[in-house]
């Protein structure tokens, strides 16, 4: 086992002269960046696998097609509520986890073993209720890895790699879509090695990081007590306290939820505004995500490195927001597919920016680098909530535009320059 860290003070903040001391801390080599990278792109992929393809799949094989969405959206929209919880809840645990293993790693283990049983029970579920009970253990749990895993960037990254290797962290999720439904594709003869294979990939890079990583470590005696109050507070960050953690909050809210409406919309906006026959709308779908996700990758690599180098981020996350904006205006005027295309590539730059170097400017204006975890998962609450309310909302907003849905994405790419405008606010970092 790996030495850990030695002892924290669980009462001290992040202070300029603490800040000044990170940033001089040594740089970590590339040997941890590509097992953590591995390790968050296997958690991505635990996380998609069944979201993309295996878990409407088997909803669709239990009630049919007709009952299909709506029980899929039940299932989902719980296990997302469930999520939202979890996250923080986790976080403010492993901020207090006092195990000779370190804070982070066993949460880690426990998180992939039991999602992992969580989408055993899904896969061998004989009622939609099964279901919905496996797949809220699973996001419960699967939140558990990732809350701890987020953790490791403040604990042991410094700054002044931070942008870096947020950049090669916001390429995780879209290779681990393109990864999921690769494999899915492959065990197609077996529903359950459909569930479980993309587990047992994922989980052996998780659990390889998880060995490897040198810990941090927080002392029995330095752990506080944890009262009533103190249980309400994991899910909250007194924004007046620290105002620029509310306004990264806001921004990555905004961010997301015009995200959330792409994504969410985009197949009635192909069958609806472009006339796509509806045997296409998938391999559109596909193609757009294809063009998207290089975009991502390559504007996610070089903004974080370029934030690192300048040694800013404020600009770069206001760059990314309105290019983001700029996009989904570009789709909500589109013409033909071409134009679609065109628009889903330039969301991709300015989305892959936003991933790398918002990621890096949270950790950065953390309110107390001892609740990392807990503080990074209500930051994630920003990140989950949208895809509730986008659809909740989305009505309303096709109502009013008489149904259009160039109208329901240009209200969305207003929300993502209104995204970039609560950037501006923040002051601690550049």
């Amino acid at each position: 086992m790996p030495d850990a860290f030695p002892p924290i003070d669980s009462t001290s903040s992040l202070t300029r002269v603490e800040r000044t001391e990170a940033a001089a801390a040594p740089r970590v080599g590339w040997g941890f960046i590509s097992l953590y990278a591995l390790a968050m792109m296997s958690t991505s992929l635990v996380f998609m696998a069944p979201a993309l393809v295996t878990l409407p799949l088997k909803v669709n094989a239990l009630v049919g097609i007709q009952q299909a969405p709506s029980s899929l959206a039940l299932v989902t929209g719980i296990g997302a509520l469930v999520s939202i919880v979890a996250n923080p809840l986790f976080g403010r645990l492993s901020d207090r986890t006092t195990s000779r293993l370190g804070m982070r790693r066993p949460w880690m283990m426990i998180g992939v073993v039991g999602g992992s049983l969580g989408i055993l029970v899904v896969a061998l579920a004989p009622s939609i209720s099964v279901v919905l009970v496996g797949w809220c253990i699973a996001q419960m749990l699967f939140n558990a890895l990732l809350a701890a895993q987020m953790a490791v960037l403040p604990d042991q990254v410094p700054i002044a790699q931070r942008g870096q290797v947020g950049g090669i962290l916001g390429v995780c999720l879209p290779i681990a879509s393109v990864t999921a439904t690769f494999l899915v594709q492959l065990l197609s003869g077996s529903q359950l090695a459909m569930f479980l294979v993309p587990c047992a990939v994922g989980g052996f890079f998780i659990l390889v990081f998880a060995v490897t990583l040198n810990d941090r470590r927080l002392a029995p005696a330095l752990r506080p007590p944890w009262s009533r109050r103190d249980f309400m507070a994991t899910f909250y960050v007194n924004p007046r306290k620290n105002p620029d953690f509310a306004w990264a909050f806001t921004s990555r809210f905004l961010l997301v939820l015009a995200y959330a409406f792409l994504v969410t919309f985009q197949a009635y906006y192909l069958l609806d505004k472009l006339g796509t026959p509806e045997g296409d709308v998938a391999h559109q779908i596909f193609l757009g995500t294809l063009v998207q996700s290089i975009a991502l990758v390559l504007a996610s690599l070089i903004g974080g490195r370029m934030s690192d180098r300048t040694g800013r981020r404020k600009v770069f996350v206001l760059t990314a927001s309105i290019v983001y904006g700029l996009a989904l205006f570009v789709v909500a005027i589109a013409s033909g597919f071409n134009g679609f295309l065109v628009g889903m590539a330039v969301s991709g730059l300015g989305f892959g920016m936003y991933m790398a170097v918002d990621l890096a400017l949270v950790v950065d204006v953390l309110p107390n680098k001892d609740t990392a975890a807990k503080d990074l998962g209500v930051m994630n609450i920003a990140g989950a909530l949208p895809f509730a309310v986008a659809p909740a909302i989305a009505p309303f907003i096709l109502a009013i535009g008489g149904g259009s849905y160039g109208v329901l994405y240009a209200v969305a790419g207003a929300f993502a320059i209104l995204g970039a405008v609560t950037i501006l606010p923040i002051k601690g970092v550049r």
